[in-house]
């Protein structure tokens, strides 16, 4: 399985780089190249294309779909960077600290309209269901990252508010991937919508898994600082989670760690990690993930895909959950 993931991988890297070499103003294009070669996991280019051949067509039909949401994907990021004041991203230097800002936000345009442009070559039937969706689903991204912003204002904010916000703002698109990919592939409506479903529920899981990474990773496996989130005073499902199961005295000192910028970092991660050890709230996040991970197996169940090409979706599952990064 690694060994698909891997070639996968490296076909989506390979169309990217120097996607837009040559081409002027370089003021405009540079940015974008550059932003596309800080190379991620790629997980949603991989998934449509995955998804693509387990109903028997070829990744090279699958790719501009791929190229589609891996650049929009790469847009978001590029834009969400300007907005929470990013300086790194994937070890880098974000766009608007490399360059400016009103270069990030001009360069992200153009990406978000080359996204569009990739989906350009399918025929019509298919290309007006892709763009359908695609539509859809990057408005719903905007969405969640607004409520993400409003959140951080509020302090009525459920555990259900916060589950929804990441439902839009991380894990629809992995679901649009999965069902571009099945379209292409030629999968029925119905079989294309389960796999949405199995793509938003894996989606959800990861975020889930990527919040519980943050405070409880390994930090050379993890690739960022552990504690991170802590240290901003992000309310993650920790967070939320910790708030529900907390006594008084405990609600109020989570309270104080997370209102504040504290002189001594190491000391505030480490009593708010404790509290979230102390509320069980680790180990409910944990739980949570393996949820969602059962529920997107449980969508699959319902796709008509033999068994091969199902338990090479349950294995790419089980190792997004399974993950250290």
């Amino acid at each position: 399985f690694m060994e698909l993931l891997t070639a996968y991988q490296k076909l989506v890297a390979d169309s990217l780089t120097h996607l837009n070499q040559g081409k002027s103003p370089i003021g405009l294009y540079q940015p974008i190249d550059y932003r596309l070669d800080l190379a991620g996991k790629r997980l949603r280019p991989v998934l449509v294309i995955m998804t693509c051949e387990a109903f028997g067509k070829t990744a090279k039909e699958a790719l501009p779909a791929a190229q589609a949401v891996e650049v929009f994907h790469n847009f978001t990021l590029m834009h969400d960077d300007i907005m929470d004041k990013a300086s790194m991203r994937r070890g880098a230097q974000t766009v608007h600290e490399k360059w400016d800002v009103n270069t990030a936000i001009l360069s992200g345009d153009a990406m978000l309209v080359q996204a569009y442009l990739f989906l350009n070559g399918y025929e019509p039937k298919l290309f007006q269901s892709l763009t359908t969706l695609f539509s859809k689903t990057a408005l719903e991204v905007c969405e969640g990252q607004q409520y993400d912003v409003d959140f951080e204002s509020r302090n009525d904010v459920g555990i259900e508010d916060y589950l929804e916000m990441i439902r839009l703002k991380t894990a629809v698109l992995v679901g649009c991937a999965m069902q571009m990919g099945a379209s292409v592939g030629g999968a029925t409506s119905k079989d294309a919508q389960q796999l949405y479903l199995f793509g938003e529920q894996l989606g959800i899981a990861f975020q889930l898994q990527d919040d519980y990474l943050d405070t409880f990773g390994d930090a050379a496996s993890f690739g960022k600082r552990i504690g991170g989130d802590i240290a901003e005073n992000k309310k993650t499902i920790l967070v939320h989670l910790a708030f529900r199961n907390s006594t008084e005295n405990q609600q109020n000192e989570l309270q104080s760690w997370l209102s504040e910028t504290s002189e001594d970092e190491a000391k505030k991660i480490a009593a708010v990690t404790q509290l979230f050890k102390d509320t069980g709230a680790d180990k409910e996040t944990l739980s949570l993930v393996q949820q969602y991970t059962q529920q997107a197996f449980d969508a699959l169940e319902k796709v008509d895909l033999t068994l091969e090409m199902k338990q090479r979706l349950i294995a790419f599952g089980n190792w997004l959950m399974q993950r250290t990064h």
